[in-house]
């Protein structure tokens, strides 16, 4: 499994970079291959300055060796080696009227002293933050979600949008949401319902999802004229996805304390950001009505 999963996350990272560029029209991913001295390494690629894209990564990494002490604490193990291997990416588009967008797969394998595997899991996900909400968007991105899963079973959509709404909150600040989410799965083990060979292909339909899910979204909205006045909201809102992913986001914080390469894990956060002190939308405002879309909602 490890050798397909990084065969597959390698063919996904080349099909969203296409795809990303295609709309982009200008500008380019720029690849930086490193390497982890305790085991493994990744290949990074970066888009900055582009006609819609003002930054994004789509990275993947394939890293190994002993777990570090924090880990095994967390995971609750004793000293352990441990396998990992997935694609991250996050996209800031320049228009405020075109969303944020995050999206992860990967797999993870335990093993004891001797070599033996202990346990193993997938994981992933993806989801939206828009600064200015048209509703057609929030539906079909969950709908092509939703529709890449229910080949698996009906209840695994309802089941990890709940998983996502719970998870991508910045709870310091009253349960707010950071986006309108997605779906977000993790500790999906093999079982004698469920093989391990059936979970891959879980994984890849929710892969090979992603750019049906976020394309047309992007394309729709990427031409919308827009002011300083929206520029300013998105940058507050940018504040609010970094808040979450210094101070929530497990896979930022697995990657800092499993040294992980730094600007590879950093490169979720936005170029441009603001914190204003106590901020509050004007009365009335899109800004204000947009606050009521980052709490969980059924889209479909």
């Amino acid at each position: 499994m490890k050798e397909q999963f990084t065969k597959y996350i390698h063919n996904l990272q080349d099909q969203i970079c296409a795809g990303l560029e295609r709309v982009d029209g200008k500008a380019k991913f720029v690849e930086d291959a490193w390497v982890r001295p305790e085991g493994g390494g990744g290949k990074s690629r970066v888009i900055v300055d582009g006609n819609v894209f003002e930054k994004g990564g789509v990275n993947t990494s394939i890293v190994h060796g002993a777990l570090p002490a924090a880990m095994q604490q967390a995971f609750n193990v004793p000293e352990s080696n441990f396998f990992a291997c997935g694609l991250s990416l996050v996209i800031h588009p320049l228009n405020p009227f075109v969303p944020t967008v995050h999206a992860n797969w990967r797999y993870f394998e335990l093993y004891d002293k001797e070599g033996k595997k202990l346990d193993s899991w997938f994981g992933g996900g993806s989801d939206l933050t828009p600064y200015y909400l048209f509703e057609e968007d929030a539906v079909h991105f969950h709908t092509t979600l939703r529709d890449a899963m229910d080949p698996f079973g009906t209840e695994k959509y309802p089941k990890f949008k709940k998983h996502c709404d719970e998870y991508f909150v910045n709870k310091h600040r009253g349960d707010e949401m950071r986006g309108i989410g997605g779906v977000f799965y993790d500790y999906l083990r093999p079982t004698e319902e469920t093989d391990e060979n059936t979970l891959f292909s879980f994984q890849q339909a929710n892969g090979n999802a992603f750019l049906d899910a976020y394309l047309p979204i992007a394309e729709r909205r990427k031409d919308i004229p827009y002011t300083e006045k929206e520029v300013l909201w998105q940058e507050i809102r940018r504040g609010r996805y970094v808040e979450f992913n210094l101070i929530h986001d497990r896979g930022t914080l697995f990657g800092l304390k499993t040294n992980g390469r730094t600007e590879s894990i950093l490169m979720s956060l936005p170029p441009r950001a603001r914190w204003y002190y106590n901020h509050t939308p004007e009365p009335g405002s899109r800004e204000e009505e947009m606050m009521q879309y980052y709490k969980p909602k059924e889209w479909v």
